[in-house]
């Protein structure tokens, strides 16, 4: 029997609705005899929450601040404050949900205010957001009403309880689910007896013994008195203190994350919370501590890092076992704690760069999906596609390595706001005066070593040791979300980059540990700014592994109209034109040559799990790959990422459709609708699942599919994808939207519990 699961083993079969029938006006129903499992938990009132509420509900995009994915964001409530607010002159007051405030009352302090009442409950303000729903649901037939506004940056509606009637009078179809279909009757008695009991927290399961009991071994092993031991908990905080962490997998893992405490283990959790991982923590000894987090995991915001006795094994042969010397521990002033190099000069390269690596896909996720919920200034400083491999650690020279960051430590120092406030954009021009220094010095460097023969060869990009599938990933940006996965995914890109330890560093203490979501805009565009600094130098690192000749005008191609200071950048203060490669190329197309071997070469480059085109579903794949193959300004009507289910007898799978929007350059910070080039977009076509923000659902039969993949390459015009979405897609009022919702997650989680998070829906399309 086919099947999605990656093992080969077959799933269990659960019908998508009672009569196993996918009810889409736009095409033929079609009886589903072996649909995929769907047994989806919306039965008590907290898998109600999740799968209807917390879906829009969620991370700092949260409308109204209102978080649900746990208890303690219901009882903190709501906010009329903005997170992201991109004219901020002043970093704001941070409102981190279990950082910031610990109580109820903490949290009214901060200006939040309740959606439950406690005293009568069908007066609150989350109890009459459902009934209005009820009262006044939407048409399941035709368009979506007039007035709603689906865009991000819409105007939030937060009423207060005292400000619900008005709210409810003005706009009658503005009930919860927010617009989307109502809960099921049945599912809205459960809720509202939930509320009226007064909203109980679900009790947490126990902790069985053996992972009671590796906490303790963890925590233990964190807090060690000897210099080496402390430096070494402090770069893993700093490193994995936004991880989901785990001490063992299943199907329903129970999730930590580790913190800074005051108390140490065996003492109640005494949270240290800073703006920065490398804020000074105000007290003279630090505990790290694991902290079990009550929540339903969200895709948009959940990186799952294993932590069990095999990790901690490997922390202690990484960085205890090496012989080395902490003569002092390192302090937490700006200069200093902001600059990792100078950090942690005294854990041996080796180790830091192989921590970063084995879990690189973690690594790269912090800055994809980390501290930014949507983003499309900060991540319009990255193509829509592109491929990432890493240098490899047996291959360098780590003592000469080490003694090259030793002198250019203090050039790599990283934007880091000393005031909070607009000032801070004038000292920009010390740290690009500093990056450039560092740039010189870094292109002297590799032409010596070029001149004494060290030139690169397939063998310099790191092969995951035969074993490791981080050894290559591929990230996809979708306007203002991005997604990150193993493998060499899609057809060759047009840029690629080649990672180093001193970027990948970089990366995650510029867009990780030293971002501030709550930073004022002096702060974003200083981080914005500096990111183009880096990634012009991963492409830097790609383009040494092409022919001398051939460096400058890939270069010029990748920057067409840029402005001449962006483009001249690398090209004057780099080595494009000393010799630093090795390879024999056999094409006139040699980035596409070293690209597919590198595929071959790396171990899980060809990311199997992803593959669609696999041979018990041959001829759904042949239609995939004609998609795939045609590039073109069609693509460009197709939203950023589409869920599609191919249904029919026997089949039942689940592929995304990532659309790659192309751009002249990307080396600029606004006018991005300028430089787009539809003409070139793409679009790249997964099994499974990519994206935590699904724009659009599709239900396509498998006879079908030859008209839904003409459907796609024949569009021209936004009427035209209008008649194509009515045929063969999901509108958010139709009245089966929740039931193919259920099912992708459902999916999801069977196909992958670990990673497995809720979709948000805040930018499924409105029509």
């Amino acid at each position: 029997m086919p099947t999605d699961d990656p093992s080969g083993n077959a799933a269990p079969i659960t019908p998508l609705s009672s009569t196993n029938t996918v009810a889409n006006p736009g095409h033929q129903a079609t009886t589903q005899a072996a649909a995929p499992p769907v047994t989806v938990p919306t039965g008590t009132a907290t898998e109600i929450v999740q799968h209807r509420c917390m879906v829009c509900h969620g991370c700092y995009d949260a409308p109204c601040q209102l978080k649900l994915e746990a208890q303690a964001g219901l009882e903190r409530g709501a906010s009329k404050d903005l997170v992201y607010n991109g004219g901020r002159l002043i970093e704001a007051n941070m409102t981190r949900l279990f950082d910031d405030a610990l109580t109820e009352r903490g949290w009214r302090k901060k200006g939040f205010y309740p959606v439950l009442d406690k005293e009568q409950p069908e007066r609150g303000v989350m109890y009459r957001l459902l009934e209005l729903k009820q009262a006044h649901p939407l048409p399941t037939d035709g368009p979506m009403p007039e007035g709603f506004d689906f865009s991000l940056a819409r105007d939030q509606q937060c009423p207060r309880q005292d400000e619900f009637d008005s709210y409810a009078e003005d706009k009658p179809l503005w009930g919860m689910p927010y617009g989307l279909p109502g809960l099921n009757p049945e599912q809205h008695r459960t809720l509202t007896s939930w509320l009226d009991d007064g909203a109980p927290a679900p009790a947490l399961a126990t902790l069985p013994a053996a992972q009671q009991q590796l906490v303790t071994d963890w925590e233990t092993f964190l807090n060690g008195d000897t210099p080496k031991q402390r430096l070494m908990a402090r770069y893993v905080y700093e490193h994995l203190f936004l991880a989901s962490l785990y001490l063992e997998a299943g199907e329903q893992p129970v999730w930590f994350r580790l913190v800074r405490s005051r108390s140490e283990p065996g003492k109640p959790l005494d949270l240290i919370a800073t703006r920065r991982p490398y804020d000074d923590p105000g007290v003279k000894r630090v505990y790290y501590r694991l902290q079990r987090m009550p929540v339903q995991a969200l895709a948009k915001i959940h990186m799952p890092y294993r932590f069990d006795q095999a990790r901690m094994d490997w922390y202690r042969g990484l960085f205890l076992e090496p012989a080395y010397e902490v003569p002092s521990l390192p302090g937490y002033e700006r200069e200093v704690a902001s600059n990792p190099f100078k950090t942690f000069v005294d854990i041996p390269l080796p180790s830091r760069y192989r921590f970063l690596l084995e879990e690189a896909r973690f690594t790269i996720m912090n800055f994809i999906k980390g501290p930014v919920c949507r983003g499309q200034i900060a991540l319009n400083v990255i193509d829509d596609h592109f491929w990432v491999v890493f240098a490899d650690p047996e291959r360098m020279d780590m003592d000469v390595d080490a003694r090259f960051l030793s002198s250019e430590m203090d050039k790599m120092r990283l934007p880091t706001p000393a005031t909070g406030t607009v000032i801070d954009l004038f000292s920009w021009s010390r740290y690009a005066k500093a990056h450039e220094k560092y740039q010189r010095a870094r292109s002297r460097f590799i032409r010596k070593r070029s001149q004494q023969g060290e030139r690169l060869t397939l063998d310099s990009v790191w092969d995951g040791d035969g074993n490791n599938a981080n050894a290559s990933l591929t990230i996809f940006r979708h306007f203002d979300t991005a997604s990150v996965e193993m493998g060499l995914l899609g057809a060759v890109p047009k840029t690629a980059w080649v990672i180093d330890y001193p970027l990948l560093e970089r990366i995650h203490y510029l867009l990780v540990a030293g971002f501030d979501v709550y930073g004022a805009v002096s702060h974003q565009l200083e981080s914005r700014l500096y990111m183009d600094f880096l990634r012009m130098e991963g492409e830097f690192n790609f383009l040494l592994f092409m022919p001398a000749e051939q460096r400058l005008p890939m270069w010029d191609y990748w920057y067409r109209d840029a402005p001449k200071g962006a483009r001249e950048h690398f090209i004057e203060r780099n080595a494009l034109v000393s010799e630093t490669t090795d390879i024999k190329y056999e094409t006139d197309n040699p980035k596409a040559e070293l690209l597919l071997a590198l595929r071959e070469r790396i171990h899980g480059a060809k990311a199997a799990k992803f593959d669609y085109k696999r041979p018990e579903d041959k001829d759904i794949a042949a239609q995939l790959a004609a998609i795939e193959a045609e590039v073109g300004a069609h693509n460009s009507f197709m939203p950023d990422v589409s869920f599609v289910n191919v249904i029919g007898p026997q089949r039942d799978r689940f592929y995304t459709l990532i659309s790659n929007s192309a751009h002249s350059n990307i080396a600029q910070l606004f006018r991005e609708d300028k430089r787009r080039l539809p003409a070139e977009d793409s679009m790249s076509i997964v099994r499974g699942f990519i994206g935590a923000y699904p724009n659009y659902f599709f239900q396509v039969e498998v006879k079908e599919l030859p008209q839904f993949a003409s459907a796609i390459a024949a569009l021209g015009s936004a009427d035209d994808y209008r008649k194509f979405r009515a045929r063969y897609g999901v509108a958010r009022n139709a009245s089966w939207f929740w039931r193919f919702a259920d099912k992708a997650h459902a999916r999801y989680q069977w196909l992958d519990p670990v990673e497995f998070g809720l979709f948000d829906l805040n930018r499924y399309n409105g029509y």
